[in-house]
């Protein structure tokens, strides 16, 4: 398994009330994806991005962090192999990607991910 990309997970009351800091003042300005509870705001110029989110669709704890990883199978296996905290288990989510939640020793909770084309 392999980690391609980290993305900030950062929680909002409201994304349409939080958009105007992101897109404009960061510049953020290209919005990836909404789904009305997630939506990624991107730089077009550098590639950084941020994800804003107000709840999680199917995962009972909002997490710090996504990891993009290439295998995400063998991430969970890995993950389970060294007794780490499941805190969302390996599941295909409707809107195209497949994840788990995990709790970090230090007790912080990433959304390990998978895009499926």
């Amino acid at each position: 398994m392999r980690v391609t990309r980290v993305i900030a997970d950062i929680p909002v009351s409201d994304i349409d009330g939080a958009r105007a800091f992101y897109t404009d003042y960061l510049g953020l300005s290209e919005e990836e994806f909404n789904l009305g509870w997630v939506a990624r705001f991107t730089s077009p110029e550098t590639g950084a991005n941020v994800q804003i989110l107000t709840r999680d669709e199917t995962a009972p704890e909002l997490p710090v962090a996504s990891i993009m990883v290439d295998d995400v199978e063998a991430a969970f296996a890995a993950a389970e192999q060294r007794g780490y905290q499941i805190v969302h288990p390996l599941s295909t989510e409707a809107w195209g990607v497949t994840r788990f939640f995990v709790r970090a020793p230090d007790g912080n909770v990433f959304n390990v991910v998978q895009e499926r084309q």
